[in-house]
């Protein structure tokens, strides 16, 4: 894998993500000394039956910045799981990595796995500090928890990472935006602009063939690319989901 990386850079998320890290400073590195505060973890959640799908009470809570090693961390979490088919909840914020955002859809598809965008809401987080809660998702218990799907954002780490489930699900009044992208390289930050330029055609070639792959429309990548041209930004709308095949009928 590339150490070259395709970025989400749109600013309301950079300003949201900034509000969130805050919250997370008492978060240690999750995969090692390399890996950053606030780096996406995983675990499994329990709650009432019904809560993450028809006849659903167990999943695999994502959430989390998606970095360099992200991938390694989601392999390792679904072999110690074994043959249980969880579906994701998956709650990312920060400036994701997109070109781990799609080996990520590629593990969860080769595994046959469902994914919804949400917040797992641990039961015993509400009594510790932020610290001890971390310590509780990482203790590789099933946690009672339940699944907040308000003020739901999915930018387009969330995007890419979504269209690897087999069934993807959003809720009806999340907002889906795209935004700007920017190529960073995390041990040689300085990328001349040549090399982002084909950096950029090299990342949205991939991205074009894994989202055909998954069956979701290309035009996304048409987005992509445009945003990161102009600087704007594209907000979805729930008839675009469909449309593009983001989420899948019932």
């Amino acid at each position: 894998m590339s150490r070259s990386s395709l970025t989400s850079a749109l600013i309301i998320l950079t300003l949201f993500a900034t509000c969130a890290r805050a919250q997370d400073d008492a978060r240690l590195p999750v995969g090692g000394v390399t890996s950053p505060q606030g780096a996406m973890i995983f675990y499994t959640a329990h709650g009432q039956n019904g809560v993450c799908g028809p006849n659903c009470s167990d999943w695999i809570a994502a959430e989390g910045v998606v970095e360099w090693d992200t991938f390694k961390r989601l392999f390792a979490f679904l072999d110690r799981l074994g043959e249980r088919k969880l579906p994701i909840v998956l709650h990312n914020w920060g400036a994701g990595n997109l070109k781990v955002a799609t080996s990520l859809g590629k593990i969860i598809r080769d595994r046959g796995l469902d994914v919804r965008a949400g917040t797992t809401v641990v039961a015993d987080c509400a009594k510790v500090t932020e610290t001890e809660c971390l310590a509780l998702k990482r203790s590789g218990k099933a946690l009672d928890a339940k699944i907040d799907t308000t003020s739901i954002a999915c930018d387009v780490t969330c995007v890419l990472v979504l269209a690897g489930g087999v069934h993807r699900t959003l809720p009806a009044d999340a907002k889906v935006v795209i935004g700007p992208t920017h190529i960073s390289n995390r041990l040689a930050p300085n990328v001349s602009q040549e090399r982002q330029v084909g950096l950029q055609t090299q990342f949205s070639n991939q991205f074009r063939i894994y989202l055909n792959q998954m069956g979701v429309s290309t035009e996304i990548v048409d987005i992509i690319d445009r945003d990161a041209q102009t600087g704007r930004t594209t907000q979805l709308s729930s008839k675009d989901w469909l449309r593009l095949g983001l989420v899948t009928t019932p």
